[in-house]
């Protein structure tokens, strides 16, 4: 499996970095996980759909983050990404904290995959 990282995903990456250090080790265990099972596993991720998109695009919003100590998985991390099943690839889409926005920027998802 592939990960590929969107422009705009380094860019949130980096301004959530400054604020959960730990955010680089935390991800490299969610690419562990999405090597072995990168489907939507409700209740911890589920599939985005009405995108009219041929790919898969999921939602995950049970992230844990050591940054966020005693929080576990429910650090309130989201996390967008695309499954090429084909190509054996990821690419990474968006990441964000519930708490400064309240969903997925679905223009940013259909103009990079439509």
């Amino acid at each position: 499996m592939t990960f590929d990282e969107l422009a705009e995903f380094k860019k949130d990456l980096k301004s959530l970095l400054k604020k959960y250090r730990t955010l680089n080790d935390d991800l490299d265990v969610v690419k562990k996980v999405l090597e072995v099972t990168p489907h939507e596993k409700p209740p911890f991720s589920f599939r985005i759909d009405n995108l009219g998109l041929e790919t898969c695009v999921i939602k995950v919003k049970k992230i844990a983050c050591k940054a966020l100590k005693g929080r576990g998985v429910n650090s309130g991390l989201r996390l967008i990404y695309a499954h090429f099943e084909k190509e054996q690839k990821i690419a990474f889409i968006e990441l964000y904290h519930k708490n400064d926005k309240e969903n997925e920027d679905k223009q940013r998802i259909l103009n990079n995959f439509k």
